[in-house]
């Protein structure tokens, strides 16, 4: 029973394995050279000239480092402070604090594209249009991480907090130094969700930026496929450079999250 789960579990990771294999082979293809088959597209020869112009000709790695920074800026704060709205919610006990729950469950209810219009009057009442800060701020926002480490921290044991607390631990101390290291299973989870949520996120760059430098990917990248629309191989090396680092990030957190 053992073996046949094992090879049902590296067919499947075949099959999903497949389409990112066929982006990258076509990638690495000659423009010029002529396609007949599926097969075809495995074939040698293969060559980097189409990266080269990626990376020589279009604004990419201008819009890869302003994607990267926005993503990373956000996870950074949420997990911040969902983690410690979580713990006061959870460890914390003052009044109204049922209601707090509640009022942020609401938050999950609402879709995301009901509140686009007042945010956008918020952020431009701020200045911040077309600018990191607008990027940056109106995602920080999360009742969903607020719920799912909620939930988790509701399983460290009151005992331990009280513990901490006899000892002159304060709440600030428990909160990074027991609450928050018993936590990084939910809270990886939480930051490589948010990651590629900002990395794939199109539609409030796309109402609130209007300066080319300040483009991310899901909005730069149409202007560049607009040109190609006949051709494969560019618009799969664009893919395959944009998708490098969520794959990288995605790895990096598996594997910290598994030696942890």
């Amino acid at each position: 029973m053992r073996i046949v789960r094992t090879v049902v579990s590296l067919l499947l990771a075949l099959f999903f394995l497949l389409p990112l294999s066929w982006m990258l082979v076509v990638s690495v293809k000659d423009e010029a050279m002529k396609i007949k088959g599926v097969l075809d597209w495995y074939k040698p020869p293969y060559t980097l000239d189409t990266y080269f112009y990626v990376f020589r000709e279009t604004s990419l790695l201008r819009w890869m480092f302003n994607s990267f920074v926005v993503a990373c800026a956000v996870t950074v704060l949420v997990v911040l402070f969902t983690s410690m709205s979580a713990f006061a919610l959870s460890k914390i006990r003052f009044r109204l604090r049922g209601f707090v729950f509640v009022f942020i469950l609401a938050g999950l209810m609402i879709p995301g594209e009901a509140m686009i219009i007042p945010l956008y009057q918020v952020v431009k009442e701020l200045g911040m249009l077309d600018s990191y800060q607008g990027l940056i701020l109106p995602a920080i926002a999360s009742p969903f991480a607020v719920v799912v480490l909620k939930s988790f921290f509701d399983s460290v044991p009151n005992e331990l907090i009280e513990s901490a607390e006899m000892d002159g631990g304060g709440l600030f101390k428990i909160y990074y130094s027991i609450v928050l290291p018993l936590a990084k299973p939910a809270i990886a989870s939480i930051a490589i969700l948010t990651f590629i949520g900002q990395w794939n996120n199109f539609l409030w760059p796309f109402i609130s930026i209007t300066s080319e430098e300040l483009f991310t990917l899901p909005m730069g990248i149409p202007t560049l496929l607009s040109q190609y629309t006949k051709d494969y191989v560019r618009p799969m090396a664009i893919n395959s450079i944009s998708s490098l680092p969520v794959i990288i990030v995605f790895l990096f957190s598996r594997s910290r999250l598994c030696a942890g």
